[in-house]
């Protein structure tokens, strides 16, 4: 299940842009590309896949079912600028078919495409970039109840740098996010959101680092429903890594909403609380691996102008064969809504899991057999449901 923003959002946009930069810097250099000309290399992958859905509509009652088609296709792509600068691109596109409904057919983009170029002076590193993404699973956002038609296009274009003096890294951003919904009834969530970072880390050990952060972030809505706001944040972090297969990465702090009254609807309330996460990654070996986050945030609302939460999201993959992978993920959020565009405050605990499997059962061809389990209670009882998802994918990438 993705991660969702959050109060601290400035922070939380960059370090996902960071961990998606830091990913395709790290596989460029061994992927099995399938056209190479000069310096410019490219990856495609294409997949297609069937799911069974049994409750689209995310309803407790009156609930729709479904079966979808999803062919999708991923391009991955570099061209070296220079010795140390590079271009690259990591893009997936896709359609989601519906046989029974076809009135919530569309396309799909893949979490994570971006277009990026690290341009690299002197002590100093520039990441210019431009990450979209488009979502169309209402099950997978924790606050949604009732509604097929939770669909968004988001884009961040942006700037950040790293500069560099051994001991000590400086980090400053730039990102302005587009947030544009492709359904009617979630226009009033339009929004533009300039996002402002500033990190500053110590090395206190060679596998330790530690130090400060904050941001702040102006949000404003096309149309007066809930309130223009500037979210603000400010904490300490560390960064544990004695090796290539251990990370721990704590993160602690304050946030804060600062809400204007914009909205025609909804009294102005200024937000506060603690935001803290807790992140665990592990490869105890070639053949299991596993990660756990927890934490506390603060975040922009959906059918309110913010969701306090708690989260907790354990993953853990198995290599039981050289050809056949089990995967298996847990997640749960706590989370309260309150004075929103419906005034009822909405307490609500959304959880579930996926378990699935992964067999290469061809030189390039790998077959996936996943379920999903996702489950939603709330003070509420319209708010509830529960949604049971079986997903076949078969995938070719050149070897």
């Amino acid at each position: 299940m993705p991660a969702r923003a959050h109060g601290q959002e400035a922070l939380r946009y960059s370090l996902a842009g960071e961990t998606a930069a830091e990913s395709m810097r790290a596989k460029i250099a061994d992927l099995p590309y399938t056209i190479k000309s000069g310096d410019f290399k490219l990856l495609i992958t294409p997949s297609l896949g069937l799911d069974y859905n049994d409750n689209i509509n995310v309803s407790r009652v009156n609930s729709l079912n479904d079966f979808i088609l999803t062919p999708f296709v991923k391009f991955t792509a570099s061209y070296p600028i220079g010795e140390r600068n590079l271009l690259s691109l990591d893009l997936g596109v896709g359609y989601d078919k519906y046989f029974n409904h076809d009135e919530y057919s569309g396309p799909r983009l893949h979490t994570g495409s971006q277009v990026a170029f690290d341009l690299f002076v002197g002590d100093f590193r520039f990441d210019l970039h431009d990450r979209f993404e488009y979502i169309g699973d209402s099950a997978g956002t924790a606050a949604v109840a009732g509604s097929t038609r939770y669909q968004y296009f988001q884009n961040t274009v942006g700037l950040s740098s790293d500069w560099d003096l051994q001991d000590v890294t400086i980090t400053l951003g730039y990102d302005h996010l587009n947030y544009i919904s492709t359904a009617s009834f979630y226009e009033y969530l339009d929004r533009a959101t300039e996002m402002f970072v500033a990190r500053a880390g110590l090395k206190v050990h060679p596998k330790l680092t530690v130090g400060l952060e904050g941001s702040a972030a102006p949000t404003s809505y096309d149309k007066p429903v809930l309130n223009n706001n500037v979210s603000y944040s400010a904490g300490v972090f560390g960064n544990y890594q004695p090796g290539h297969n251990f990370s721990l990465q704590p993160r602690f702090g304050y946030a804060l909403y600062d809400f204007q009254q914009t909205s025609l609807f909804v009294p102005a309330q200024n937000q506060n609380t603690w935001y803290g996460d807790i992140t665990l990654q592990h490869q105890p070996s070639e053949a299991i691996s596993y990660g756990v986050s927890l934490g506390h945030e603060l975040k922009l609302g959906i059918q309110s102008d913010a969701i306090e939460d708690t989260y907790f999201r354990p993953s853990i993959t198995w290599k039981i064969l050289k050809t056949v992978s089990l995967q298996s993920t847990v997640f749960y959020e706590h989370g309260i809504q309150t004075g929103g565009r419906f005034t009822l405050e909405d307490t609500y605990d959304w959880y579930g899991g996926t378990l699935g499997a992964t067999w290469s059962f061809m030189k390039n061809l790998a077959a996936s057999l996943s379920y999903r389990l996702t489950l939603r209670s709330s003070n509420l009882p319209s708010q509830e449901y529960t949604q049971n998802l079986v997903s076949l994918l078969v995938t070719y990438s050149p070897r």
